[in-house]
């Protein structure tokens, strides 16, 4: 709720500007008030024009359209400093001077002749991503899935104490408690044996956790820190935060997922009933894309790069035989395509027996829920868990308003009873599965910089659907029967799915 409050406060320069030139139209300027509002209705046909025309997610436009056409002047002005791609441009001006880490061979050709044997179709997906976000495709081996974060943490304690060359930490959000604090404790202990320990944090997703005393105190110990896109009030990267979650130690381990580093991920504190969330660990190449992940963000936002030898592959013992692909990547807000967003409608496009997924929000734009809709209407089997003690109320209000249509194609919506759903993932027909810390909401889809780990004919989609399974043993399901209507619901529907693209 205090980063929406946060939000509309950020109106209030944009809504100064339209006041101040009321004033001025009705003071200094009335003589031409009728040219002035002509030529600025031409000007504001034009800036509609253009949002029309251009590439970008419907619900998206809509909501700017509506902005502009209402209040002009602070609509424009809001949109060119917070709607526009071209706000971003300094995060994208820094990674594209940053240090450019050594090239990696290219070996995946085998792989993809073997896949486009087996499932040429879903080739054809791995490939796109492959091309699109620079991140190889590989064989996974010993990858783990994590149900909780109650069980992730002591595995990340323990992997943190083999540490040899490095601790690479990136999260969202990061708080002072039993696990951060114990995090810290091998951190340290790490950092004056000599291992090279960087922290970095999102400025906004840790404000009210996380303090700048807290960070230097981090690096009095000898551990590297620093926030990603420090908060400036009215700031066109603003909305382009750090929610990313990876920690890698020595390049041969990266765990990963939706858990965030404060106490209620790993249930040590309740804030929303039992706190449901899930994560992973992979090795060898796999783990190498997250330290790539790091070393791009890391060289490009601090003046520190990390040592090219870091980046070299540690791979572990190759005993038996691969346990299917992965591929690891991060998608960012900076380019034209919204990689995990189509890949979502892809893999939905292609589902024949079931889709099901985990998400705490669900604000899908236009394609993704009609991809959702039409996979349910052809007969597949389409389950959404979602959260049923909210933890944000109007965000969960808004993620409900997307119900009805989704049931009435038939998609199953299920609320987990005992607490939060923070878990980020999906399962299709049993072969092919995401892992990460993508949202099915708009910000996680369209303006954050996440993570995402894309798993094929692995170990792990069989622990994460029998997970889901389990879970969804403790949710009740809503239907359209129980989840009410009328007239005034579905107005207050409309409406907040009209600013879900805010939220």
């Amino acid at each position: 709720m205090n980063k929406i409050i946060r939000r509309v406060f950020m109106l209030i320069p944009a809504v100064l500007i339209q006041l101040i030139w009321i004033y001025c139209l009705l003071k200094w300027l009335a003589p031409w008030a009728a040219v002035i509002n002509l030529a600025l209705s031409v000007l504001s046909a034009l800036f509609v024009l253009y949002l029309i025309t251009k590439r970008d997610e419907g619900t998206y436009k809509i909501l700017w359209l509506l902005v502009i056409l209402t209040f002009p002047l602070p609509g424009a002005a809001l949109y060119l400093i917070f709607g526009n791609k071209r706000t971003t441009k300094p995060l994208q001006k820094k990674l594209d001077l940053a240090p450019q880490l050594p090239p990696v061979e290219d070996a995946t050709a085998p792989l993809f002749e073997a896949f486009d044997a087996e499932n040429k179709r879903l080739s054809q997906t791995f490939r796109w991503v492959q091309e699109k976000t620079g991140f190889h495709l590989c064989e996974n081996r010993f990858a783990k899935y994590y149900p909780l974060g109650d069980e992730l943490f002591p595995a990340m304690l323990e992997e943190m104490e083999k540490a040899e060359r490095f601790i690479f930490a990136e999260y969202f959000i990061v708080e002072n408690g039993l696990m951060w604090d114990s995090m810290v404790e091998v951190m340290s202990r790490k950092a004056a044996q000599g291992v090279d320990v960087r922290v970095m944090y999102d400025d906004l997703g840790s404000i009210s956790t996380y303090s700048k005393e807290a960070a230097a105190r981090l690096r009095s110990k000898g551990i590297r820190c620093v926030a990603f896109n420090p908060l400036v009030f009215v700031k066109g990267t603003l909305n382009c935060r750090d929610h990313r979650k990876m920690l890698i130690i020595d390049g041969k381990t990266a765990f990963s997922g939706g858990v965030n580093l404060a106490d209620e991920y790993i249930n040590h504190v309740e804030k929303h009933g039992h706190w449901k969330d899930i994560g992973f660990r992979v090795t060898g190449e796999a783990a190498n894309n997250y330290t790539r992940m790091f070393a791009q963000f890391w060289n490009a936002f601090t003046g520190d790069p990390v040592p090219d030898e870091f980046l070299e592959v540690q791979a572990p013992p190759r005993g038996g035989e691969a346990d299917g692909l992965v591929l690891s990547y991060y998608d960012s807000p900076l380019g034209k395509d919204a990689i995990s967003n189509e890949l979502y409608i892809d893999l939905l496009s292609q589902a024949q027996s079931y889709a099901w997924f985990f998400t705490p929000y669900l604000m899908p734009g236009d394609a993704l829920l009609e991809a959702f809709v039409r996979a349910a209407r052809r007969g597949v089997d389409v389950r959404i868990i979602m959260p049923g003690v909210p933890d944000k109320k109007l965000i969960y209000r808004m993620s409900s308003s997307f119900y009805p249509v989704l049931l009435e194609a038939g998609v199953k919506i299920y609320e987990y009873v005992p607490g939060f759903v923070h878990a980020k993932g999906c399962i299709v027909d049993g072969i092919v599965g995401t892992v990460g810390t993508v949202n099915l909401d708009y910000r996680s889809l369209f303006l954050h910089f996440e993570n995402n780990s894309l798993f094929y004919r692995a170990g792990l989609l069989d622990d994460l659907k029998a997970d889901f399974a389990a879970t969804e043993a403790k949710c009740r399901e809503r239907t359209l029967e129980n989840i009410g209507g009328g007239f005034v619901k579905w107005i207050v529907d409309g409406v907040l799915r009209i600013f879900a693209p805010l939220c």
